[in-house]
């Protein structure tokens, strides 16, 4: 599996703080059957991380995972605020995409409005980058107006759940947000968003699993993230029959009536 957000580099936001945690950290998710994670630490006012201190702290952990023998294959990229994007330089931004590729992941924000996301996404397109919104099942936003999201995706954006999201590990309203993302095809990755061993553990595939969508493994998993890694188009998602879940954007349009009801 490819996991496209991991916050392993140590001490440079809120994952974990020593070298040997990243390196626990590391071992863990290989042995959940990880074998490339995309470092994302933050890049906000609360971590004003650059590019610079990423590559060296990501140079010197794969120092460690080579010193260890952790077969895992360490990329860098970032996780950016939408409020943050806008203060970074072009060459910067560049930098900061997953894998020095096309593809930025953005974080999507927690409170119950967005601002202008939309007018944000745009100009990011614009420039010539891709946009991967993480744990958008998270936002209270999208969760009140799911039409928004769905007409972000239909500009190209496409969106990573956070796997825990649909285990219940933030809630029950997240989980069946998460589901009817999976639902409509308004999924199209799934990663652990790992801090830790503890609280935010490095679990994927065991998450899918559980949540009945093991059979699109391979495509939230590797496909997609190879695709997005490598600046290829995306694959198309495979036709595959989800216990439990009406798999089709009908099921999601009924679904989201609960949500705005909610709101």
């Amino acid at each position: 599996m490819i996991d496209l957000h991991v916050h392993i580099l140590p001490g440079i936001d809120d994952g974990p703080r020593t070298s040997d945690a990243a390196v626990a950290l590391a071992r863990a998710a290989v042995d959940a059957g990880t074998s490339t994670i995309v470092a994302t630490p933050h890049v906000s006012w609360a971590y004003p991380t650059d590019a610079g201190a990423i590559d060296r702290v990501a140079d010197d952990l794969r120092v460690r995972l080579r010193e260890t023998g952790t077969p895992a294959e360490l990329i860098c990229g970032a996780e950016i605020a939408m409020t943050r994007v806008g203060s970074i330089g072009a060459h910067e931004l560049g930098r900061l995409a997953i894998g020095r590729g096309p593809w930025l992941l953005m974080e999507t924000p927690f409170t119950p409005s967005w601002g202008d996301l939309a007018g944000v996404v745009e100009r990011l397109q614009l420039a010539g980058h891709r946009v991967l919104l993480a744990h958008p099942e998270r936002c209270l936003a999208f969760r009140r107006d799911p039409a928004a999201l769905e007409e972000l995706v239909g500009t190209g954006v496409l969106t990573s759940i956070t796997a825990g999201s649909l285990v219940g590990a933030f809630g029950e309203e997240v989980r069946m947000f998460a589901l009817a993302l999976v639902r409509g095809g308004l999924a199209h990755n799934v990663a652990s968003d790992a801090h830790d061993l503890v609280r935010r553990p490095p679990r994927v595939l065991e998450n899918l699993r559980a949540a009945g969508l093991e059979p699109l493994a391979n495509w939230l998993t590797v496909a997609v993230p190879r695709a997005i890694l490598s600046g290829d188009e995306i694959p198309p998602r495979p036709s595959v029959q989800l216990a439990g879940v009406d798999d089709n954007r009908a099921a999601w349009r009924r679904g989201t009536q609960r949500f705005r009801r909610a709101s």
